[in-house]
């Protein structure tokens, strides 16, 4: 049986952030529309294998009963979004920006890879990243 790993993270605007993941950087959010006109549970498709689950407040309290999440611009977590090249970096932070992403840290070499950090609508970070060859 093939499994999906599922990163749930709050959302307060389930269209904007549809939006975002979507049409802003071409990530597919499959699932049955609901009646705001975005899919139901809205996931997406981060990677094979792995989504990003993006939850209302409220639902995601039913899910950590006793815990409060993060405000915005609290990070807890930095999801990494590797591409195959500088200029495929380059180009989804252009994606991001005309989005209307906040661009964090514009796209520059590190020691770890060629990499930007941008956040989505709820400010949660996201780093995109082309690692270096010699660790492909």
């Amino acid at each position: 049986m093939s499994r999906s790993t599922v990163i749930a993270m709050p959302t307060t605007d389930r269209v904007a952030a549809h939006a975002f993941y979507g049409a802003g950087l071409g990530l597919p959010t499959p699932g049955p529309l609901a009646g705001d006109g975005v899919p139901e549970p809205l996931q997406v498709e981060l990677g094979e294998g792995c989504r990003l689950m993006l939850v209302p407040p409220g639902g995601f309290g039913w899910m950590t009963p006793g815990r409060t999440a993060a405000g915005p611009g609290t990070v807890e977590c930095l999801l990494s979004l590797p591409v195959d090249a500088p200029a495929d970096v380059d180009a989804l932070v252009e994606r991001a920006r005309a989005a209307g992403a906040e661009v964090v840290a514009e796209p520059a070499d590190q020691s770890w890879g060629y990499c930007a950090t941008v956040a989505d609508p709820d400010g949660h970070l996201l780093q995109v990243i082309a690692e270096p060859a010699a660790w492909s």
